[in-house]
Formats: structure tokens, C-alpha cells, sequence
């Protein structure tokens, strides 16, 4: 076994990866481009080397500074991750060259099941039923336009170095067939550095299923059974479960063996995972199955599939690596239970998923245990940046069966608590809570079919919302007063207290709120071990107190006990309860107040990002809902619409160009 690995990735892989190399006994190097400098995974490797500045493209995706920091650092191996390099050939036979071990299959192996043509090929050849489109090698724009009247519509474009959903498009006319395939060839070109596309069929309401398989050098060949990935959204996977519910015995067989025969016949070596579309997925069952693509490299959702089996899939990658034999046979691997994995990610589901940039201000995540296993890259007061994957932390429940798993993982979700971004957290817990989904009727289109009922979360309740908040806040002022007091030299002065005590009279305090665009004054009345508090409607008696973690628990009237946090973020205060949140505002009514134009002929950019391109000029017309500026952030396209009929005044940026968010893109002529 080598020694000294470095780990060409970031975030929470890398820091998953690094737990494993070090209870084996590896020292463990981390990379980092300037923006991941004071990153977790940096803090926990052994050493670090700088590769580069931010963009991933002069960084993690720079094969040579990865292989000089490697020689610099006397690094014996390589670990690729998932993403960037993973499943470049090039990268690993730049590897093997420079005398490193990659850990992964070989190059020759990515090579043929990188490209989505070729493995559709050798797939067919092996007996294997393939979706049917277009896998010529001509990429003229007439040609694929012709295959595509051939194949009809509607229809999928898939960059043919692709994954995780990028440079896909569905297309559903003739007539959005040539902007999706510039949209799909242009987002592949940039993620992948391969702009070439293949075409499919559209299946419609399909289940994604794939199956993790590994094999070593000696021949030796299995699979680790099968994961469910059809809960998806812009094709990139939100929740995953293993095994997949609904699947008979005799389908499940199948699929193994034909993961099995699939990697076999390039001689497989290395964790791989082989996926297929399976029919019938909306209503609870499974017909006809097609193979899709193989992924060669680690996947994201692994972890529910080592949940299942008690086996360590990065321990295997590197004993194979090694040159060691698996340590199991088929016969040997064992399925316990059930795994359901949710991907937390920095966006705002009710933008349309907009990602979410910006330091996390709070992040308390669920405790690990036997059936609880969160996997990060982040800490609180770390930053979630634009130039990376908005993932926050997978978190993944195990039961003995799939309810019990759900169960879990809603506990999960409800003790998640992040503060400072946006983020899908709501959603997940939705999406878990949802009637179909608890059935097992998913497909790929489930989250289209109920993205109402998903994004339709409701706050905390504003009665307790205002007593958690009032509570803290009051509670604060006393830890503030009573420090004075003691600061002070006349500690036993009654002036520097804040409760009822008056010189004539009986005190209150006023709180002035607001939630959203609502004014709230709470009156506040300090009493022997609890408060009054007059609401807008009614009056509370709130007694409590504030845990070590800073949790709140608080007896409302002596009947109903709530439990929560609020977290400051300057004037505006985030209320978490039962898994929801409320945001107020604590106002200062000695603050002038003060108020921004809008304005209605300006189009601002919602987030900060790469204009890639920009279909419209100074002068022309254009319509309500008209394509006129795309932006790429954290490895996405945005399309910026026109949100009025009108007429350009100004574009502001080229493409190319950086934007910060809220940066003027386009002006519109008054009028």
C-alpha cells in the first residue's frame, strides 16, 4: 500500500475521502485554489498545496498544477473525487506517466465510457437494450437536426462528456431544437471542454436506476446492488435510496447483471456505476429498462449504498488501487435495510433554485450516529462560493426498512439549521413528507408534477416566532445589563436593571419588528421569572430559557411549551422552529428611515457570475419573456428574460465579462 496520497478535489469529498486515507494510515495532501485557502478539507489534511486562483478551470481542472504539486509534495497517489478530473483520461494517464497511482480505472476504460456514443455501443453490443436516438459521429448542426426529425419529438441533448444534468436539454418542437443545441453544446463546452452532443427519445415519467459495480485487477468483478436517483431537478439528482423501492427480484437481477456485463466487457477496474432508465416509474412499478450511461469514478450518492452494506467503497478504491484483490465475492455482499440520502444545497427553490452565495453566518447540522451520517465540506463562518457547487452537506438516514429511513431523515432535516444563504432544506423535508414519494411513485418528473406542494412552505407561526425572538432579545439585553452592572462598581444600583422595577410605576420595554412588509410592536413586561408580552392581538405570559447550544425553550401560558433559536444577523433576526423559519426585523426606531428606488427600467444580475452570452443590442425590441443575457454560476446556465415588453437602452457587459450581484445588466428605455 502506498503511503502518501493527495487528493485532487475539494469540499465534502475531499474531506470524506482524507477520513478514510487517515484511519488506514495514509498521509493525506490536500489542494486548494484561492478561494478554498482556509477550506475544511484544507484544515484537515496533513499538508496543502496552493494549484491556483478561484475559476476551477485555472485550478482543480489544471491537470498540471495538480501533477506539479503532486512532485512537489512526494505525493505516491492520486484521488480524483467525483467532478473535475475524475473522469478524464488524460489526467490519469498524465498520472501513470509522471509515476503516480490514480486512483481509478485506467484511462483507456474512462476513455471508452466517458463518451456516452461509445458506451452506448459497446452496451448494444453486449445484448443490452439502449434508448433509441442518435449516436452518429457527425457533428454538423444540419446533421443533428436531421437525426432529430428522425428520432422525433420530444427529444433529450446530452453532451456526450457530460454528467450531472449538464449540457441536457429537453426539447419538445422542431422549433427549440437549434437554441437548446448552441445552449447544451455551449454549457458541455465549458464544463467538460467537449462540446459534442448525441441525441435520445424522450421517455416519458421514467425511473433512474443505477447500479454500483467494482472490479479489480485480477478480473474479479461485482456489484453492490442498486440505487434509486429519480427524484431529480434540471436532471441533477436531489434525493437517492438504495435499494430502489418497487423493483421486482426479477428486474433487480437483471440490472445487476447487466452492470456486471457492461463493465466487464472493457475489463473494468476501479468503482464505477452503471445507470439505466426503467419504465413505469410514476406509478409505483417497473417495466421495460434501457441503459443510459456508466460514470467512471466514485458517486455523489455512494453513501447510501455503504449504509446499506456496512463496506467502505473508498477503503476498496484504494486497496484496488493497490493492486489488491476485492476483499468480497459476489455471495458475500449483504443488503441491510434501507438508505435515503438528501443533498442540502445553497439555493432558494421558490427562485427558481437560485443558487445562494454568501458566508454561512450559522450551521448546525444533525448529530452522526448508526443511522445518521452527514457528509460536509464546510463550517460555520466558512463561505459558500460562486465559483463551486452550491452543496452544503449530504445527509443520510438508515433503517431497517424504507419508512424508518424517511422517518429519519425528516428528524434530520428538522435539526438542520443553516443561517446566512438560502437553502433547500424546506424543500428536501417536503419532498421526504410527500404522500407519493412515501409510496414509492417517483419518477424523474416528480419534482415538475408537485413543485407547488414542494416550495409551498410555510413560516414559523408569527405568535412564536415573536415570543422566541422577544424572549432573545430581552434575554440579552439582561446578559448585557447585568454585565454592565458588574463593570460598573455599584453592582447592587438598581438602574442597570431591566425588569419591572421602576421609581414610580411599573416598566415595560417595546419592541418594534417587522416581518416582511408588516410593522409588529411587542410591549413587554418584566415579572418574577417570566415576561408579559402584549402581541398585536393578544397577550402571552412567555417564561424559559436558553440552553448552552443556544436553543430556546419557552413555556407559552403555562400550556405550550416551543423550543427553537434565533440567530442575530444584524437588525434582522432568523427564527428557526420545527424545522421552518421566519425572518424579522428588529427595528431601531431611532434609525432614519430610508428606502432604495427599484426602479422599472433597470434587469440587475441575481447572483454573482460569467455573462457567457448575450443575444440582444441597444435599440432592438424585444418581448415579456425573451432570452436576452445568459449567466454561468456554480457550473449552471441562468437565462435572463426580458421581464416586460420594451426596448433596449444599454447593455452593460460582454461576454466574458464578471458580474457581482445585483450588477445593472440591461437597461429598458422609458416609456
Amino acid at each position: 500500500m502506498f503511503r502518501r496520497l493527495l487528493i485532487a478535489n475539494r469540499g465534502e469529498i475531499a474531506c470524506r475521502i482524507i477520513r478514510t486515507a487517515r484511519r488506514m494510515g495514509l498521509h493525506c495532501i490536500a489542494v486548494y485554489s484561492d478561494a478554498d485557502k482556509d477550506a475544511m478539507h484544507v484544515s484537515l489534511a496533513d499538508e496543502a498545496h496552493r494549484i491556483g486562483p478561484p475559476p476551477a478551470a485555472e485550478s482543480y481542472l489544471a491537470a498540471n498544477h495538480i501533477l506539479q504539486a503532486a512532485r512537489q509534495c512526494g505525493a505516491e497517489a492520486i484521488h480524483p473525487g467525483y467532478g473535475f478530473l475524475s473522469e478524464n483520461a488524460a489526467f490519469a494517464e498524465a498520472c501513470v506517466a509522471a509515476g503516480l497511482i490514480f486512483v481509478g480505472p485506467p484511462a483507456a476504460a474512462i476513455r471508452r465510457m466517458g463518451s456516452k456514443i461509445e458506451s452506448k455501443r459497446l452496451a448494444e453490443a453486449a445484448g443490452i437494450p439502449v434508448v433509441p436516438g442518435y449516436n452518429g459521429v457527425s457533428q454538423a448542426r444540419t446533421d443533428l437536426k436531421a437525426a432529430a426529425e428522425e428520432v422525433g419529438y420530444p427529444l433529450v441533448i446530452k453532451a456526450d462528456a457530460g454528467g450531472g444534468g449538464r449540457g441536457m436539454r429537453v426539447v419538445r418542437a422542431a422549433s427549440e431544437f437549434e437554441p437548446a443545441l448552441e445552449s447544451a453544446s455551449r454549457e458541455a463546452k465549458a464544463a467538460f471542454g467537449d462540446g459534442r452532443v448525441l441525441l435520445e427519445r424522450y421517455v416519458d415519467h421514467p425511473r433512474h436506476v443505477e447500479v454500483q459495480v467494482f472490479g479489480d485487477t485480477t478480473g474479479h468483478l461485482v456489484h453492490l446492488f442498486e440505487r434509486d436517483c429519480s427524484v431529480q431537478r434540471r436532471h441533477q439528482k436531489v434525493l437517492e435510496e438504495a435499494p430502489a423501492p418497487g423493483l421486482s427480484d426479477g428486474l433487480r437481477a437483471t440490472l445487476g447483471r447487466a452492470a456486471v456485463d457492461v463493465a466487464s466487457s472493457i475489463g473494468y477496474v476501479g468503482a464505477g456505476t452503471v445507470e439505466f432508465i426503467v419504465e413505469g416509474g410514476g406509478s409505483g412499478g417497473a417495466g421495460a429498462y434501457y441503459f443510459l450511461e456508466m460514470n467512471t469514478r466514485l458517486q455523489v450518492e455512494h453513501p447510501v449504498t455503504e449504509m446499506i452494506t456496512g463496506l467502505d467503497l473508498v477503503e476498496w478504491q484504494l486497496r484496488v488501487a493497490a493492486g489488491e484483490a476485492l476483499p468480497l465475492a459476489q455471495s458475500q455482499i449483504r443488503c441491510r435495510g434501507h438508505a435515503i440520502e438528501a443533498r442540502l444545497y445553497a439555493e432558494n427553490p421558490r427562485r427558481n433554485f437560485l443558487p445562494s452565495v454568501g458566508p454561512l453566518t450559522h450551521l448546525r447540522m444533525p448529530a452522526d450516529g448508526d443511522a445518521i451520517r452527514v457528509d460536509t465540506g464546510v463550517r460555520a463562518g466558512d463561505a459558500v462560493s460562486r465559483f463551486y457547487d452550491p452543496m452544503i452537506a449530504k445527509i443520510v438516514a438508515w433503517g431497517d426498512d424504507r419508512d424508518a429511513a424517511l422517518n429519519r431523515l425528516e428528524e434530520a432535516l428538522r435539526a438542520t439549521e443553516v443561517v446566512g444563504v438560502a437553502t433547500n432544506r424546506e424543500f428536501l423535508a417536503a419532498v421526504a413528507a410527500h404522500p407519493a414519494f412515501r409510496e414509492g411513485r417517483m419518477d424523474t418528473a416528480f419534482i415538475d408534477t408537485h413543485l407547488d406542494a414542494l416550495t409551498g412552505h410555510t413560516a414559523v407561526p408569527i405568535v412564536d416566532a415573536l415570543a422566541l425572538a422577544s424572549f432573545a432579545e430581552l434575554e440579552a439585553r439582561a446578559a448585557q445589563a447585568a454585565g454592565q452592572s458588574r463593570r460598573s462598581g455599584d453592582p447592587c444600583s438598581p438602574w442597570h436593571r431591566i425588569d419591572a422595577w421602576r421609581q414610580f410605576g411599573r416598566g415595560r420595554s417595546r419592541l418594534r419588528f417587522r416581518d416582511g412588509d408588516k410593522p409588529v410592536t411587542v410591549r413587554a413586561m418584566v415579572a418574577d421569572g417570566f415576561y408579559m408580552l402584549g402581541l398585536p392581538d393578544r397577550r402571552i405570559r412567555v417564561a424559559g430559557a436558553v440552553g448552552a447550544d443556544g436553543t430556546l425553550s419557552l413555556l407559552i401560558d403555562d400550556v405550550r411549551r416551543i423550543r427553537g433559536r434565533v440567530v442575530a444577523e444584524g437588525d434582522l433576526r432568523h427564527v428557526l422552529a420545527d424545522g421552518r423559519e421566519r425572518r424579522l426585523v428588529l427595528e431601531n426606531p431611532d434609525a432614519a428611515a430610508s428606502s432604495r428606488d427599484a426602479g422599472t427600467g433597470r434587469l440587475t444580475a441575481p447572483l454573482p457570475a460569467t455573462v457567457t452570452a448575450v443575444h440582444v443590442e441597444a435599440g432592438r425590441k424585444v418581448a415579456r419573456g425573451e432570452a436576452l443575457i445568459v449567466l454561468e454560476a456554480m457550473k449552471m446556465e441562468h437565462v435572463i428574460a426580458a421581464p416586460r415588453d420594451g426596448v433596449i437602452a444599454k447593455v452593460h457587459f460582454k461576454a466574458g465579462d464578471q458580474v457581482e450581484e445585483g450588477a445593472e445588466l440591461i437597461t429598458f428605455e422609458e416609456g
